[in-house]
């Protein structure tokens, strides 16, 4: 079994920058999974910010490009985001996620909180 546990998420005002982290524990982790970035904004679904494959090509929210960057440590098997120049609209429970085949694997999330 994998599990995800998200860090990281506070209250920050507009402008700020806030590093997200997500650790994986298993012993079936491998560089293979794809990790992902999720956010949920209130009253809305949760939606793709951020992913990369194990081989570091990464994929972005057009929300967030030049603002947010994903990265990874398959050898720490952790994933982090970092989110610089921060919004109001980017509030929102942010979910780790992993994905490998049939294995689709979710944290149970951080909240991120920016003030104007």
């Amino acid at each position: 079994q994998v599990q995800l546990a998200e860090s990281g998420g506070g209250l920050v005002q507009a402008g700020g920058s806030l590093r997200l982290s997500c650790a994986a524990s298993g012993s079936i982790f491998s560089f293979n999974f794809i990790m992902g970035w999720y956010r949920q904004a209130p009253g809305k679904e949760r939606a793709l910010v951020a992913q990369i494959s194990g081989g570091g090509a990464t994929n972005y929210a057009d929300s967030v490009k030049g603002r947010f960057t994903i990265s990874r440590d398959n050898a720490k098997k952790a994933v982090y985001l970092q989110m610089n120049s921060l919004k109001p609209e980017d509030t929102g429970v942010y979910s780790c996620n992993a994905r490998y085949y049939t294995m689709n694997i979710w944290g149970k999330g951080t909240l991120v909180t920016v003030s104007s």
